[in-house]
Formats: C-alpha cells, structure tokens, sequence
C-alpha cells in the first residue's frame, strides 16, 4: 500500500501496531531547553501584526483561534489527569483549564467559542496501558490538541526506560498523523518520586523526545518547584498526604501554567509574558 492511499485513520493504528509490537529503541537524546516560567495568573493576549506573527509549535489551534474556529481538548493521561487528590472532578486540572481557556480566549473573538477539554486521565495507568487505549480514548474524540500528561507511573511500575521512550514517541506520532497538536506534561515534584531511584530519567527523557519532535511541553516539575521557591505555596500545599497526589491548589496552579503554555504554543503571548 503506498503512503497516499494511507487515511488518516489508518497510519496511526499501523504506529501504535509497531511500537506494541515491541521494542525500537531509544534515541533523540538531547540538550533540555530551559524549563517555562511560572505562570501564576494568565498574561493579556497578544494582537501581533501580520509582519511580527508570533512563532506557533500548535499550528492547528493557531489556524482554529485564528479564525474564531471552536477547540476540541483531550487531557491524556494517568491520576493527575483524572483528579486524584482533587476534592471533586471540577477541580481536576482538566476541568480548571477548559475554564482558563474559554475565559481567555473570549478575548478578541467576533463571536463566542467553544473550548471542550475532555478529561481521558485513568489513574494508575503507564505507557503501556496507555497505549492500548489511545485509539478508544483520545484518537476516536478528533481532538485538535491532545495535552498527554505521562512518565510517573513507568518508574514506580518498573517499566524499562527504552520501552517508556518507545511508546511516547509513537503515540506522539499517531496523534499527529489525525492532524491533531501535541503538548506534553512531565512529572510531578513529589516525595514518592525523588525516592525512586532513576526516576528523574523518565521526565529527561520525555524532554529530550518533545525536543526532537518540536512537541512543546509543560514542565510541572520545574513549575512546582519554582512555586515554592517564590513563595506561591508549600510543598504540602500542592501535595496531598499520600505525598504523590496534587491538591486543588496544586491543580488550580497546573491549569494556569497549561493554558499559559498552550497560548505560547499558538502563538497568541510571547512566552516571557507567561511569567508570574
């Protein structure tokens, strides 16, 4: 079958086919690019002229906003998607940021838009897991941007690196091959985690991936920490008792910082005026 007679429903099932298949190896390891700033209330939108356009790494949610086109959001991923620790599931940060956007972006609009996130988190979940349901879950909703929040589970699960790095990178690509944009999210700052020993290589991992592919991401580790160290919260402020879990305040933080970085991704603020 030669690649033109490939639909766009077809060649991410073949990506997903060959990364379950098993293993490909690593590669695109790389420099990290310095971790976003913190985003502790949404900057006012940009209104750049055609002659100093912002650079868009989303070019489907530019080509949507630009035109006042409804968008269509699948937040992926595992408990921190789902709302874990979230005192109900309208303080999942999934629910928190379809609010922050759908305000922000009214801005500007000729008419109102509609912004959906459709929370696909399921707690406990590693690549493996999911991998098998990125068709059902989140392929099958035709999102235009799909923000994948992964790499906790894989070292408390003991998933091999090699594999973790493996199935990211075709499920980045299946996402992509529906025309759909890609943001992903790293790790929590958490106790649970800094006691696992090489945990720390999945989220550099992650970042060297989201480099080669130009996928923007939402560095949550690098964010918490820099909460604390500006003074937004305590740790125990954004994490729940169980010391792996965000509270709604850590959630109601996430939300900002992910809006903040999907409108850098579209283009719409420059990304120094995400800073807190």
């Amino acid at each position: 079958m030669s690649s033109r007679m490939l639909s766009s429903r077809t060649l991410p099932g073949l990506i997903l086919a060959s990364a379950l298949a098993g293993p490909l190896g690593v590669s695109g390891a790389g420099a990290q690019p310095d971790a976003p700033p913190v985003s502790a209330s949404l900057p006012a939108l940009q209104k750049p002229t055609s002659s100093e356009r912002l650079p868009a790494k989303l070019a489907r949610l530019a080509s949507l906003l630009g035109r006042d086109g409804d968008v269509r959001i699948v937040a992926f991923g595992s408990s921190s998607t789902e709302g874990a620790g979230a005192s109900s599931p309208a303080m999942a940060y999934p629910a928190l940021l379809e609010r922050d956007l759908e305000e922000r972006l009214q801005i500007g609009a000729s008419s109102r838009r509609s912004i959906t996130v459709i929370n696909r988190g399921k707690g406990g979940d590693t690549s493996e897991a999911m991998a098998r349901r990125l068709e059902r879950d989140v392929l099958a909703e035709r999102p235009d941007l799909v923000v994948w929040q992964t790499g906790s589970n894989d070292p408390l699960a003991g998933v091999p690196l090699e594999r973790f790095v493996e199935l990211t990178r075709a499920g980045i690509l299946a996402i992509r091959a529906t025309g759909a944009d890609v943001v992903v999210m790293d790790q929590q700052w958490c106790q649970k985690l800094t006691g696992v020993a090489g945990a720390e290589r999945y989220g550099e991992a992650l970042h060297a991936l989201a480099a080669e592919l130009g996928v923007p991401v939402i560095r949550r580790r690098a964010l918490m920490q820099s909460w604390v160290t500006h003074g937004l919260m305590t740790p125990a402020q954004m994490i729940g008792p169980d010391g792996l879990h965000m509270t709604d305040a850590g959630y109601r933080q996430l939300a900002k910082a992910a809006a903040a970085q999907i409108l850098v991704g579209a283009g719409l603020i420059q990304p120094s005026l995400a800073r807190n």
